[in-house]
Parts: C-alpha cells; structure tokens; sequence
C-alpha cells in the first residue's frame, strides 16, 4: 500500500545495472498522456525523449492510442471490485479476465519498449494496484517478482491523512494534491490491499516481503536482500551515511521524492507515535487486528 517507504526502494533498485524504474505505470494512462503531467525528469511527459521515445517502439507513437478506450478498459478490470475474480483460479473464462489480458497486452508492450529504450533486463514498476498485480499475474506467471512492502497501519494512516501537493502536476490535472484518507478507510485499504498481495503469493507468484521498520533499521543488509530476490548479480549498491547518489530517473509517477537528485538517504519516519490522534490509533488498531499480528506488528 502506498505510504510505506516503497518510492525509496524503487529508487534504489533503478540504480542498478540493468535495472530500469518508470515510477507507478498504473497512473501513466491518465496523468501522463491525458494530463501531461511531469516525468521524473522534470519534463512534462509529452515532451520527455525518453517516454517519446517508449511510445513509438510500444505503439508506434502515444497518438496512436485510443485513450478513451484504454481508460475505460482500465476501468473495467483494474479495480479493488474486481480482486476476488482476478484471483479465482476457475475463473480464467470470465469477462473479467478476458479484459484483464487485453489491458495487460498494454504493460506488456509498453515494458518491452522500456527494455530496449533503457538497454534494461528488469523493468520496476512501482504502482501499488493488487488489481493490476493480479491482472499481470496472468499474464506473466512466475516470471513477474513480486516485492510486498508493508508498515504498520498505523504510521501508514498518519501519512494517508497529511496534506501533501502534488509538484508534477500540470494545469490539466484532476489531482493538484496527492489523495487522503480517513484513519478508517486508510485500515480498510491496508487490509485489503495486503490479504490480496499474501494471496497472490498463495498463488504462486514469487514474492518477497519487506517491512519498512527493518529496512529503515538496516537499509543496507535489507536492500541487499531484496536487489537479490530481484535479480540483481554483482556488487550490492553502496549505501553508505550520505546514502545513495540518485541518477535523472524517468518515473511517471508517484511520491514527490523522485524528483529529488544527488545523495538520497535513508530516514526513519516514526513521527506518527506523536501526532497520531489516540481515537484514531485505537481505530486503525482495531480495525487492522485480524492482519497485523502477521507481519509482527
């Protein structure tokens, strides 16, 4: 779920050789192509050589999309709704999963672009949809990895409820702040959002899970762990005081850090302890209690 500290470890595994991170690709429909938001470049989409440059080898240029349509198909599959039929096994015939391959097809094409424009083996894509994980489970099978990254619910409901803007956002966008949500319907999301990541694990669907307390606490052995599980082979990423020195990335979308260059390190967040109004601690608490106990919170 989003708020957990997983822009930083995308970030972190796009440094890697042969590793390319385009930010949370579920949003590039809307916020990159209809609303020209900006890349994680600085650019605005349109007018980024390297999203450009991905949309001719994907599609033989972005106009040539029909993006009302691919904005309803999202809309049609790509949906918290639509999760128990995604993960139902004997429902491979179903409407639900026929459109799922056909919105898929999109991803598919527009990560082997990425690999040929980036000279990348391992596309990270950041979007926190388990809908769109589950549609892409289909598709991919075992060959898709799948990173679950979990903090506690209650730091998570602390972070949903602050005001944050959105700085990529165009004149054209629908979204000037980054979404907030209510400590209830914040533990409702980390609920079902995380029961459906454990199921596509069930599933088969190579999974390693990474709590935000343990990376924060040692970002080094934990990041190591997990460029591993992704692929990566060769020296593991130098995380020293000063952290890492970020390269100009491409990420379509996603928390306000991306944009941010030179040493990007690692820092504990723990301010929800303090701020977090008691009512609302105990809510999310127990609302989140059948889960919790789970991950060790």
């Amino acid at each position: 779920m989003g708020r957990s500290g997983s822009t930083l470890i995308e970030r972190f595994l796009g440094e890697l050789p042969g590793f390319c991170s385009v930010g949370e690709v579920v949003h590039l429909w809307r916020r990159g192509l209809l609303e020209n938001e900006r890349c994680g470049c600085g650019l605005a989409f349109a007018d980024c050589g390297f999203w450009v440059e991905v949309g001719k080898r994907a599609f033989g240029g972005w106009e040539r999309l029909d993006l009302p349509r691919v904005l309803r198909l999202k809309n049609s599959v790509d949906r918290t709704r639509f999760l128990p039929l995604l993960l139902n096994e004997v429902a491979d015939e179903s409407a639900v999963a026929a459109r799922g391959m056909r919105y898929t097809d999109l991803y598919h094409r527009l990560y082997s672009a990425v690999s040929e424009v980036a000279g990348a083996r391992v596309i990270v894509d950041a979007s926190k949809h388990a809908s769109l994980a589950a549609c892409l489970r289909r598709r991919y099978g075992s060959r898709m990895r799948l990173l679950h990254v979990v903090r506690d619910p209650r730091a998570v409901a602390h972070s949903w409820g602050k005001r944050v803007a959105r700085p990529e956002a165009s004149l054209a966008s629908s979204e000037p702040e980054m979404a907030r949500y209510s400590a209830g319907r914040s533990a409702v999301q980390w609920m079902t959002q995380n029961s459906a990541m454990d199921a596509l694990a069930r599933l088969g669907v190579p999974t390693l899970r990474v709590r935000y307390e343990d990376f924060v606490a040692d970002p080094a052995s934990e990041f190591e762990r997990i460029a591993e599980f992704a692929g990566h082979v060769g020296p593991p990423l130098a995380l020293g005081e000063q952290g890492v020195t970020m390269s100009v990335g491409h990420a379509i979308s996603g928390n306000p850090m991306r944009f941010q260059g030179g040493p990007v390190g690692v820092r504990a967040d723990h301010r929800w302890r303090e701020e977090l109004a008691p009512w609302r601690r105990r809510l999310v608490t127990a609302a989140t209690a059948p889960l919790r106990g789970r991950y060790g919170y």
